[in-house]
């Protein structure tokens, strides 16, 4: 986790008390129009995974699956979190673009492994 501006971003974000964290406060926050982007833990159960994707595409949320839950939770001062949305849209644009960024790289080295 050093020096991973993605979770950097989540943790000044939410020093900024712009986060919303925990599958129920995530899912009030998008479903009240505060969300601007989610951020699911690639570790998460399926059910939750699953449930979170079909909210933020009926709600039209970007979302991301990124790291670990204890990775998602200790960048936000927290234990452990499944999901993550982020409620101010110049964090979520700068985090997204990092996002971006990383599903870049890792299709390119795919791309190069075949």
């Amino acid at each position: 986790m050093p020096n991973d501006r993605i979770l950097s971003g989540l943790s000044l974000a939410q020093k900024a008390g712009q986060v919303a964290s925990g599958e129920f406060s995530v899912e009030k926050a998008v479903k009240e129009g505060r969300a601007f982007l989610v951020i699911v833990a690639g570790d998460a159960s399926d059910n939750t995974k699953k449930k979170m994707k079909n909210m933020t595409e009926f709600y039209e949320v970007p979302i991301y699956f990124y790291s670990i839950k204890e990775n998602l939770g200790r960048c936000i001062g927290k234990e452990y979190r499944a999901a993550a949305a982020v409620t101010h849209p110049g964090f979520a644009d700068s985090i997204e673009k990092q996002l971006k960024l990383v599903s870049q790289l890792n299709r390119e080295e795919q791309a190069w492994q075949k």
